[in-house]
Order: structure tokens, then C-alpha cells, then sequence
């Protein structure tokens, strides 16, 4: 239901742009975000867009440096990603729910995950 896209091979410094629209059946949800999971760890948290009160989310790794924005209407979701570094390196996923804010960092309150895209920052 969720497709990513704008993966890919960057070096480090640069940017990239993450979209993920929703297709097939339509759905409501209270925010949409991203994860990321590297090779050997967890599922982590990067960022969120709450559309009731419009407000954005990040993780402490990230802040200053991805943006995200989105639209509601239209389920889509986008992460503007600049100075990228090596460990920025992952698989992206997006995602779509609807928590509350004190479980909005948790992988697990999630309702709807895109195929995930890779992104891989060389150094």
C-alpha cells in the first residue's frame, strides 16, 4: 500500500530525496514517517509528520539535516536528506499510522510499512 522511492548511491556530503506515496486502497491515519534498519541492527526511528497539528519529528542523528513534508490528502510523504554520511547508510522505510506521540518512535505502533528503499553513502 505504501511505495517508496529515491534510493541510492551517494557520496557522502550529498543528498538525496525520499518519496512514498500510498496506492491501491485508501486509508486514514494521524501521521506517516520513516525508519531505517542497517545491516545488523535494529529498526530505528528518523522522522514524522503529524498532520492534525502539523508538527515534524526527528531523530537526534538527523535533526539539521533531513527534512520532512508531506500531504495529507494525498498520503504521501517525502525526506529531503542532506550532508549525508556513511552511517547513514540503510534501508528506508515509510510508514503510516495512527499513535500517539509517546509510541510515535516505536517501529511496533505502526499500521502500514512501504517495501523499503536502500540508500548507501560512500565515503
Amino acid at each position: 500500500q505504501l511505495q517508496a522511492s529515491g534510493g541510492g548511491l551517494v557520496q557522502a556530503g550529498g543528498s538525496l530525496r525520499l518519496s512514498c506515496a500510498a496506492s491501491g486502497r485508501t486509508f486514514s491515519s494521524s501521521a506517516m514517517g520513516w525508519f531505517r534498519q542497517a545491516p545488523g541492527k535494529e529498526r530505528e526511528f528518523v522522522s514524522a509528520i503529524r498532520w492534525i497539528i502539523g508538527s515534524t519529528h526527528y531523530a537526534d542523528s538527523v535533526k539539521g539535516r533531513f527534512t520532512i513534508s508531506g500531504d495529507n490528502a494525498k498520503n504521501t510523504v517525502f525526506l529531503q536528506m542532506n550532508s549525508l554520511q556513511p552511517e547513514d547508510t540503510a534501508v528506508y522505510y515509510c510508514a503510516a499510522g495512527s499513535m500517539g506521540l509517546s509510541t510515535m518512535r516505536r517501529f511496533g505502533a505502526w499500521d502500514y510499512w512501504g517495501q523499503g528503499t536502500l540508500v548507501t553513502v560512500s565515503s
